[in-house]
């Protein structure tokens, strides 16, 4: 495959000891939704998260209850061996909490003001440049977060009677991308007027339609050579939330536009917020732009395949690779390469198990009870006997592939 050509050329930001821009790898992100005051349960969501391939982990700082915790949070992530970059977001109050909480500014390794919420007017500005200039002063870099659930009423307001008044025919979609892009344009400028490099600035403008967030990151890519966070805030639950966010973040990485995004799921209640973090490294491993876990390839079912092994089959083994994930990336360089395949007849079974480092062909209805499993495209041995031991084979296969053929990390 050819190699992917980044057209969008950006600054390269340092965040803790992760590089976003500058031609480096695209970084991935999440959010952890405990308390963030609960430090014990905000330090375990981050470990978690870290665990699952998230590169930096954000947590909200809303009160001076939870700025005075990250501190806190973050050795309990150390003593984890967990350094992942430790994020705060700032909504309102961020100038405050800044100000009030030495040990928060120091702690940090990035900052994220939204221009919206910052305040009005003057007001606005002076309590935007106090975040900058405590950023300044603690080596910090900061995110520009631009929403358009909270954009500068002010700006909005300005564009939407200039647009009357002068008849220019824009349609209030159109108006509102605009105010976003001039938004994020015009705090970076106010940040660096107030004492930051542009190596400390990344910036995001998040909307919640796909086709929106594709035109205001294009604009963005024509008009700023700062690197740009990608994801569609309040993307929704389950398959909407994963299909739109690929819909459109696909689109801008396949065009080189993104240094760094995160997957915005809408967790169910007790849900596993590891989702998001595996979605997102899903699509760029899909869009050959990193790798992070090995793949499973699955035969999606037909009328070949009335038997339910082949699915329960897949599905234990994608449980199985995660649950070693953690343990493996300890251990091994390049398992992540590792391709696997799980297909339920022989119509395409043998093949797809020849072209895997491991496959198993499982037999479709009327055919032989007999699985032959494939290993660097020879046979190598032929399972029969019930799921669970099959599964149990097939993992224990996995297991020894990886344990033989990846070489051993040095401690």
């Amino acid at each position: 495959m050819p190699a992917v050509v980044r057209l969008h050329k950006t600054v390269s930001v340092r965040v803790g000891k992760v590089h976003i821009g500058g031609g480096a790898p695209i970084v991935v992100q999440s959010m952890t939704m405990t308390d963030t005051a609960d430090a014990t349960a905000t330090a375990k969501q981050c470990v978690e998260l870290a665990e699952a391939g998230s590169e930096m982990v954000r947590v909200t700082v809303d009160r001076p209850e939870a700025a005075t915790a990250v501190e806190e949070i973050k050795a309990r992530m150390e003593d984890a061996g967990c350094f992942v970059p430790l994020i705060g977001d700032f909504h309102y109050n961020g100038h405050l909490l800044l100000t009030q909480s030495t040990s928060c500014a120091k702690t940090l390794d990035k900052y994220r003001i939204n221009p919206g919420n910052v305040g009005t007017g003057q007001r606005r500005d002076d309590q935007f440049a106090t975040i900058c200039k405590i950023a300044k002063d603690n080596g910090k870099p900061v995110r520009i977060g631009v929403n358009g659930g909270s954009l500068d009423q002010d700006l909005l307001t300005t564009k939407m009677q200039e647009n009357t008044d002068k008849n220019l025919g824009h349609t209030s979609e159109e108006i509102l991308n605009e105010c976003m892009v001039i938004s994020a344009l015009k705090s970076t400028e106010l940040a660096l007027e107030n004492g930051l490099r542009e190596d400390q600035i990344i910036i995001s403008c998040k909307v919640s339609r796909p086709t929106n967030l594709i035109r205001v990151y294009r604009d963005l890519a024509h008009k700023t050579t700062q690197p740009l966070h990608l994801g569609l805030t309040e993307a929704g639950m389950d398959m909407r939330g994963l299909v739109w966010s690929a819909s459109a973040m696909g689109v801008l990485l396949n065009e080189g536009i993104g240094d760094t995004i995160r997957i915005s799921l809408t967790p169910r209640p007790g849900d596993d917020r590891r989702k998001e973090v595996y979605a997102a490294c899903e699509l760029l491993q899909a869009l050959s732009l990193r790798t992070f876990t090995p793949s499973v390839t699955a035969c999606p079912g037909c009328g070949r395949t009335t038997s339910t092994t082949f699915q329960e089959l897949a599905e234990l083994t994608q449980a199985h690779i995660r649950d070693c994930l953690p343990a493996w990336k300890r251990n091994y360089e390049g398992f992540e390469k590792l391709t696997l395949a799980v297909m339920g007849c022989v119509v395409n079974g043998p093949g797809e198990s020849k072209a895997a480092n491991i496959g198993i062909s499982l037999p479709g209805t009327g055919e032989e009870p007999a699985c032959p499993v494939y290993i660097d495209g020879k046979h190598f041995t032929t399972l029969r006997g019930a799921p669970d031991e099959l599964a149990k084979r097939f993992r224990d296969l996995v297991n020894n592939y990886v344990s033989t053929r990846y070489t051993k990390k040095q401690t």
